[in-house]
C-alpha cells in the first residue's frame, strides 16, 4: 500500500512540480493551497504524511499545526519554514513536526525526507502488527514454583530502572524471550519491544541491523536507514543469543551501553537512544571470555542485572498450568475448541523431564492437538512405548525398573548423552545446554551406582 501525502503550499508552480515528483516516487499525493482546503482534505481522508507550509493565504501553518496534531496524532508532519528562520523550525519540532525544510525547498531534498518518513512509518506499522500478533501469544502463566516466582519478583524490581541492562541466562527453550517481553510489559507508556536473534544474521549485516546506516555506506545502501537501537528508543531491545554477536561489534554495543550514544554505519553524527538492552544466552559467557570470543568488559556491563531462568524440570509445579495455557494458545492458532488433558496425560506431563524445556512442551502439545482426535489429549508420545514406531532407535534414552527420583533420572540422562558423544565432555555440556562447570558438577555430585 502506497503512502498518502497531503502537500499544503500556495505556490502553484512549486506544488505542481513537487506533486509530480512525489507521485513518481509512489506517493498518493493531494494538494491544498490554503488552510480552508487543508481542513476539507483532512476531513475527506487522513493522510500518512503532511508537508505543511507556514505562509498561507488564510493563516499561519505553524499556528495550525497543534490543531492538525490533535486531530491526527499518527500523521507525520514536515514543516516548511522561511530561510534562516531557526526559531520557527524549533517551535515546529516542539509542536510535533517530525522534520522541517527551509525555503527555497529543493525538490530532491523534499523527496528524500518524504521517503525517509514513509520508510519510518512502514517500519512502525510492521512493529505494531508484530506487537498485536505477539500480544495474544506467549503470555506468562502464573507460576507456582518458588524458583519462578523469585525470578518474576526480581523482574518487577528491575522494571523500576528504565535503562539498566539485563542478562537472562538459562538453557535453550526456557522462555527467556517471554520473560524479556514480560519485563517490557511491566512498564507502562513506553516505546516498542524489538527483538533480534544475533545468530540469525551474517556478521556483515549485524551492524547495519542494530545501528542503521547512512546512504552510500555500502553498495546497496541507496537510502539511509534507522537501526533497531533507534526504533527501540524509550522501549526495549532484546538481543537473543548475544553470545553469537561478532567480536568487532561488541565494542560498539559496549559504547552504546555506557553512553546511550552510537553512530550509524557510514555516519559521522553521534546519535542517542534510550532503548533498554536485555540480552539472553544459553552459553557460558565466562568460558567465552576465557576463549577470547567475548569481551569481558561487555559481560560486566550486560550483567548489571543477571537473571538465571530455571529449567522446566526444576519447576515441576508449573508444568500443568503452563501446559493448559499453551493448549489454549495453540487451539486458538489452529482454530479449534480447547481440549482438556486426560488423567493419564497429566501424569505423563508430570513425570517427563522435558530436556527441551518449554519449547519442547509446546511442540509435544502441538503435535498431540494435530494427531490425536479424541475428546481429551492423551499425549501418547510421552508414554513409555506409546505410539507405534516403525523401529526402535538404538540411541534412545530409557529408564527401566520402578520409578526413580528425578535427580537420578537426570544423572542417567547426562551420562547417556556423554556416552553417545564418545566421552567428549565439552560437547556433551553444549548439547545439554549446561555450562561446563555445571556439567562437571552434575557428574561429580552424582557418581554412578554400582
Amino acid at each position: 500500500m502506497s503512502t498518502s501525502l497531503l502537500l499544503v503550499d500556495d505556490d502553484r508552480t512549486f506544488s505542481s512540480l513537487a506533486a509530480s515528483m512525489l507521485s513518481q516516487e509512489g506517493f498518493r499525493v493531494r494538494v491544498a493551497r490554503s488552510l480552508h482546503e487543508t481542513r476539507a482534505a483532512l476531513a475527506a481522508e487522513a493522510p500518512d504524511l503532511v508537508v505543511l507550509d507556514r505562509r498561507l493565504p488564510d493563516g499561519d501553518g505553524l499556528v495550525f499545526l497543534p490543531e492538525l496534531r490533535a486531530q491526527l496524532p499518527a500523521t507525520v508532519v514536515l514543516m516548511v519554514t522561511a530561510h534562516g528562520d531557526i526559531e520557527s523550525a524549533v517551535e515546529a519540532i516542539r509542536a510535533g513536526a517530525r522534520d522541517y525544510l527551509s525555503k527555497p525547498v529543493e525538490i530532491d531534498d523534499l523527496v528524500m525526507r518524504a521517503r525517509r518518513a514513509a520508510s519510518d512509518l512502514q517500519l512502525q506499522e510492521r512493529l505494531r502488527q508484530a506487537e498485536s500478533v505477539l500480544e495474544g501469544q506467549h503470555r506468562m502463566a502464573e507460576p507456582r514454583s518458588p524458583a519462578m516466582q523469585q525470578t518474576l519478583e526480581m523482574l518487577e524490581r528491575i522494571a523500576t530502572t528504565p535503562r539498566s541492562p539485563v542478562l537472562l541466562l538459562g538453557e535453550t527453550g526456557t522462555g527467556k524471550a517471554v520473560l524479556a517481553r514480560h519485563l517490557h510489559a511491566l512498564r507502562q507508556k513506553q516505546g516498542a519491544f524489538v527483538q533480534i536473534n544475533c545468530a540469525a544474521l551474517p556478521d556483515t549485516m549485524m551492524e547495519s541491523e542494530l545501528f542503521g546506516h547512512e546512504r552510500g555506506a555500502f553498495t546497496d545502501a541507496k537510502t539511509a536507514r534507522r537501526g533497531l537501537v533507534e526504533l527501540a528508543s524509550d522501549g526495549l531491545l532484546f538481543l537473543d543469543e548475544v553470545g553469537e554477536l561478532p567480536f568487532a561489534l561488541q565494542a560498539k554495543l559496549l559504547t552504546f551501553l555506557d553512553k546511550g550514544a552510537f553512530r550509524r554505519l557510514g555516519g559521522t553524527t553521534e546519535l542517542t537512544s534510550t532503548a533498554r538492552i536485555v540480552a539472553a544466552t544459553n552459553k557460558d559467557l565466562e568460558a567465552e571470555v576465557a576463549a577470547g570470543r567475548f569481551r569481558e568488559d561487555l559481560l560486566f556491563r550486560l550483567s548489571v542485572f543477571r537473571v538465571e531462568v530455571p529449567p522446566l524440570r526444576e519447576r515441576r509445579e508449573d508444568v500443568l498450568p503452563l501446559a493448559r495455557t499453551l493448549v489454549l494458545e495453540l487451539c486458538s492458532e489452529l482454530g479449534r475448541r480447547p481440549v482438556p488433558f486426560s488423567p493419564a496425560a497429566e501424569e505423563r506431563l508430570l513425570s517427563y523431564p522435558f530436556p527441551g524445556n518449554v519449547r519442547e512442551l509446546r511442540n509435544v502439545l502441538e503435535r498431540a492437538l494435530v494427531l490425536e482426535g479424541g475428546p481429551a489429549l492423551e499425549l501418547q508420545s510421552l508414554a513409555k512405548g506409546g505410539g507405534a514406531p516403525a523401529s526402535v532407535d538404538p540411541n534412545a534414552f530409557s529408564v527401566s525398573g520402578p520409578p526413580r527420583p528425578l535427580d537420578e533420572v537426570e544423572r542417567l540422562y547426562v551420562r547417556h548423552v556423554l556416552e553417545q558423544l564418545g566421552g567428549r565432555r565439552m560437547e556433551a555440556a553444549r548439547v545439554l545446554g549446561l555450562s561446563y562447570p555445571t556439567f562437571l558438577r552434575r557428574l561429580e555430585e552424582n557418581p554412578p551406582s554400582e
